[in-house]
């Protein structure tokens, strides 16, 4: 008879519990066959109102080679990127192969894709992963368009065609630690010096900003007191960014925070069409679309991922499918597509045709990321357990819609924005504290 000691014996209960903790997760495949996960991803179910019928051939053509590569490509990676917060650094070529970056610019190597077909892109590529299509947002309709809109030709003829191939990444810094939706009152200051300005300051929220090669920097000019725009190279000294970790959603996108001391920048790379905050109205105003358009493919996706497991998924000698009340979620989430599409094709006409306005734009944006997350909370339901894990999409879209319900305008905001409008007063601030700001 061999008797342990309490020490031997804790010792090999250790072991085994150690092996047993090690042992390395089931593949969702084994772990649960009844259902395929969003690596292998369902086919579009969602357009039961033919919108792809309101599309020129041009926009049907870019919505089915982006569809294509996002589910080939992305899909299949997207989880695991996703839980350990990091980017793929290895698709950006496949990205940029799609010639979608630079969206509506025309000339200088950018695709001049109608707003519609920018629009559609953008959905496509949200509709399987919304950290890809953050990451082309912020390159491409905020970077890119700035240059577009408010550079100097030198400026465009020197960086525009690199971003449109992705050779080159850029980002967009307006928002810092103390003014989010206040971002007009930024402190960030640009001291005019001989040769060029010397940037102060500190952002925050930037996506892209840990990798970019090119950061567009909004900043207040001392002299003037007005906000001016800037291109900042990554290397230029004095500049770091670094990663905020710990996000619970749209992880694989790598927002930073931005320190700038005593940055040089070169006359060259002033934005001369950025002389107060009011000319970055024209920017948001595209960019506001585009992200419209973020939570509209994101609910797509939910859509045909939960379209596909309640016929999948069985329960009770059934599937899911044929239970009534699943049926009734699924049919409110297959109409709030319907609208959230609608709304959106509505936006890019209006933009097309000169008629859209501020309101419009931020109605667009705060109506349309409200009816995501009800979806994405309806999604979350219908997959039951299987709703909070990153493998059937559902859960994962569900925390990537939330720092988009809250970026580019918060649903408060932009529907102060469109309140003003409408009624003509501004109510962004309280009553008694715009009373005193006026005496």
């Amino acid at each position: 008879m061999t008797i342990f000691s309490s020490t031997k014996q804790d010792d090999l209960d250790g072991n085994a519990r150690t092996s047993y903790f090690n042992l390395p997760p089931l593949d969702v495949s084994i772990a649960f066959p009844q259902a395929t996960p969003a690596s292998i991803f369902p086919p579009c179910a969602s357009d039961y109102y033919h919108f792809d019928d309101l599309l020129t051939l041009e926009e049907q053509t870019i919505r089915m080679k982006v569809r294509e590569c996002m589910e080939k490509e992305i899909a299949p990676i997207m989880t695991e990127y996703w839980e350990k917060a990091k980017f793929p650094f290895h698709v950006i070529p496949k990205l940029g192969a799609l010639h979608i970056a630079g969206g509506t610019i025309k000339g200088y190597g950018c695709p001049g894709h109608s707003i519609t077909g920018a629009a559609v892109a953008t959905a496509e590529v949200a509709r399987v992963d919304a950290s890809c299509s953050t990451f082309i947002l912020v390159h491409s309709s905020l970077a890119m368009l700035t240059i577009a809109l408010c550079g100097s030709e030198a400026q465009k003829e020197k960086y525009l065609p690199s971003l449109a191939q992705l050779n080159t990444v850029g980002c967009w810094a307006l928002t810092e630690p103390e003014y989010g939706s206040d971002a007009s009152a930024l402190k960030t200051t640009a001291t005019k010096v001989e040769g060029g300005w010397v940037l102060e300051g500190q952002k925050r929220w930037i996506g892209n900003s840990t990798f970019a090669d090119l950061l567009v920097i909004f900043a207040r000019n001392t002299t003037s007191n007005q906000i001016n725009g800037f291109i900042v190279k990554k290397d230029a000294p004095g500049l770091t960014a670094t990663k905020i970790e710990n996000k619970i959603g749209l992880r694989m996108v790598q927002n930073g925070d931005i320190l700038l001391k005593r940055v040089f920048v070169g006359d060259e790379d002033r934005l001369p069409g950025v002389d107060s905050f009011q000319d970055t109205s024209k920017i948001l105003a595209v960019s506001r679309i585009m992200v419209a358009w973020q939570p509209i493919g994101i609910s797509m996706g939910i859509y045909d991922m939960c379209h596909r497991y309640l016929k999948e998924r069985k329960q009770f000698g059934a599937p899911l499918a044929a239970f009534q009340i699943n049926q009734q979620k699924l049919v409110q989430m297959l109409g709030n597509v319907q609208a959230m599409v609608l709304v959106g094709w509505r936006l890019c006409k209006l933009y097309e045709n000169g008629k859209m306005t501020p309101g419009q734009a931020s109605l667009g944006k705060s109506w349309i990321t409200l009816k995501a997350r009800e979806t994405a909370a309806i999604g979350r339901e219908l997959l039951g357990g299987n709703g909070i894990l990153a493998d059937f999409l559902v859960g994962k879209a569900f925390c990537d819609l939330e720092p988009i319900y809250t970026y580019e305008g918060t649903y408060d905001i932009n529907s102060l924005v469109t309140g003003r409008e409408i009624t003509g007063f501004a109510s962004f601030r309280p009553a008694a504290m715009s009373k005193r700001s006026r005496l």
